[in-house]
């Protein structure tokens, strides 16, 4: 049995804490946030045994054996480092950090200590687009030549929200964008070329951003994220021989269709359980049970590499955090 703690009682902590009801061999029994009203609301409706009204006493729990890290962007670096040094395995929402030196100094301090740390990506693990990957691995769309993304979101959000606001690591790219680029990064590895443009808003963070990555193969990823319009959220690989198109939400996709050259279209149907963060949760109790500090399907190497190209792509369209 591994046994969780839930790190802030936001909404993606909410979606979390329901899918854990769907992991076998785990349990909810801590909840952590800065107000201790809103912990132990959260704990009575998710049934956790426990609410702390700080992030330290929460690390501190013996009981606990995983914490799952659910704040803003902007206290993920604290968070975690909490968790971490408390000796604590971590399962760290997306993105790590807001930059790359922060994110290596979570990896760093992580390794020293041996404590198992790993990003909340949860696209890498969701079963669908583990299937994609094995029908490129399998040769069923050739080459891939080309990888297309977009996630962008209505809106409009008010200053304060962390969507805009900066202190709180606000914008479009490390909130949206990191799933195209994930994507991209997953079937073609780290770009040689980077070119992105985007609009800010007053507050300095990007309201709507493009990206084209360029690969020496001669591959091509257009990707593109926003927060002033609602987009398709698709996403298409083409390969030499065919192509594979992931329909909304491209990172959590119901289905995806394969197209063969002279072959009819294939459609893939997904299994409907959950929201999709149970596999997240599945993944870290795998790699406890085998004494493993990392996941070799989430890597330490992969977030990292991810992450300097957010820092790439945010330094080349102007935005800067403190």
């Amino acid at each position: 049995m591994t046994r969780w703690g839930i790190l802030a009682t936001g909404h993606i902590a909410s979606r979390f804490a329901e899918d854990l009801r769907l992991v076998p061999d785990a349990e909810l029994v801590a909840v952590g946030s800065r107000a201790a009203e809103s912990a132990q609301r959260f704990a009575d409706t998710y049934g956790a045994k426990r609410a702390y009204g700080s992030w330290v006493e929460l690390a501190a729990d013996p009981e606990v054996d995983a914490i799952y890290v659910a704040t803003p962007h902007s206290a993920h670096y604290e968070a975690a480092m909490t968790c971490l040094t408390a000796g604590r395995a971590v399962l760290l929402e997306k993105p790590f950090t807001l930059d790359l030196a922060t994110s290596n100094e979570l990896v760093d301090t992580a390794r020293a200590a041996g404590v198992f740390l790993m990003e909340a990506m949860w696209m890498r693990l969701n079963p669908m687009i583990l299937r994609v990957v094995e029908l490129i691995a399998d040769g069923a769309i050739g080459t891939v030549t080309g990888v297309r993304a977009d996630f962008g979101v209505a809106g409009p959000f008010p200053p304060e929200h962390r969507m805009r606001n900066a202190a709180l690591g606000g914008g479009a790219l490390l909130d949206l964008g990191i799933y195209p680029i994930s994507l991209a990064h997953l079937l073609l590895g780290v770009p040689q070329h980077i070119r992105s443009w985007a609009q800010l808003g007053p507050e300095g963070t990007d309201e709507n951003t493009g990206m084209l990555f360029g690969y020496d193969t001669g591959a091509l990823a257009t990707l593109s994220c926003g927060m002033v319009g609602l987009s398709g959220q698709t996403a298409s690989v083409t390969g030499t021989t065919g192509r594979i198109d992931l329909p909304e939400p491209f990172f959590r996709p119901g289905s995806v269709t394969v197209h063969r050259a002279g072959a009819e279209p294939e459609t893939i149907v997904a299994d409907g359980a959950g929201n999709g963060y149970q596999y997240e949760a599945i993944e870290v109790q795998r790699c406890l049970a085998a004494g493993l500090t990392e996941s070799p399907v989430v890597p330490h190497a992969t977030t990292l590499e991810v992450m300097t190209l957010l820092d790439t792509v945010r330094e080349q369209i102007g935005v800067r955090y403190e």
